[in-house]
């Protein structure tokens, strides 16, 4: 079962281009680079009685910052960085899996490790979040053998917030409370704390990236989940959120109860 036709009418994720386009920004020097020399070229204008030195050695600690994010080295720093809160797989079983879709070539990875947690009986029912991935996951999950009852899934969320919003709206009516929560290993720090926020007793599962991802698409991810856990947080969105209604209208009915027999 798909959920399509309750999707918001909402803005909140109108940033999701201007991020897209800040990181692609980011990984290309020849053009950051220009940026810090019109930067201190403008600081060099200032009075000395407004701290024009001060200003300039500000611009120029950036610049030398931002190259060394450049450097693999630090991108694997950096990546390490961001999954060494995450725990450890203890081999509990939930009441589902949920696969956060995250575009093209990462998706093929996650859809292999829902489909063998659900082989190994980790979980009755596998649910796919995802504005435009959560149909292509369910293809993917049904051509591996998976029964259509055991699917879920929802194609409104466009953030990882509202992956967690839209997934506790569907799913907490279920009684779902332990999740398996899937996905790539720089996305899932900040995953892990927004669906903990909303009541889920999250285990991680972290999916490998494709091995076609280029050292600028690595870092690209990196550099954006970074961003993307310093707005969560001062956004709050880490925070305990009462079960969210920004599903319109009635909510569609299940196509299974929780305790659902595994069938093949």
């Amino acid at each position: 079962m798909l959920t399509s036709m309750y999707c918001p009418d909402t803005i909140s994720a109108s940033w999701v281009p201007f991020a897209g386009m800040l990181t692609g920004w980011l990984v290309r020097p020849l053009f950051v680079l220009p940026f810090f020399v019109l930067l201190f070229s403008a600081a060099s204008l200032l009075p000395r009685a407004f701290g024009r030195r001060p200003v300039q050695m500000a611009v120029v600690g950036l610049g030398l910052v931002y190259a060394l994010t450049l450097f693999p080295v630090t991108a694997n720093v950096a990546e390490v960085a961001l999954e060494w809160r995450i725990p450890h797989d203890s081999g509990a079983a939930a009441d589902a899996v949920v696969v956060l879709g995250r575009g093209g070539d990462l998706n093929p990875s996650r859809v292999e490790v829902a489909a063998q947690l659900w082989k190994e009986r980790r979980a009755p029912l596998i649910f796919a979040s995802g504005i435009s991935d959560a149909p292509k996951i369910l293809t993917m999950l049904r051509d591996k053998g998976i029964p259509d009852q055991q699917l879920q899934g929802e194609e409104c969320s466009r953030t990882t917030y509202e992956n967690a919003e839209y997934t506790s709206t569907l799913l907490r009516p279920q009684g779902v409370q332990r999740i398996l929560l899937v996905t790539d290993g720089p996305h899932m720090l900040r995953s892990w704390l927004t669906f903990r926020g909303f009541g889920f007793t999250v285990t991680p599962i972290v999916s490998a990236g494709p091995d076609s991802l280029s050292r600028v698409g690595r870092t690209r991810l990196i550099l954006r989940e970074y961003l993307g856990l310093v707005s969560y947080g001062l956004l709050g969105r880490f925070s305990s959120s009462p079960q969210s209604s920004a599903m319109s209208g009635p909510q569609p009915s299940v196509s299974q109860p929780l305790t659902a027999s595994y069938s093949s």
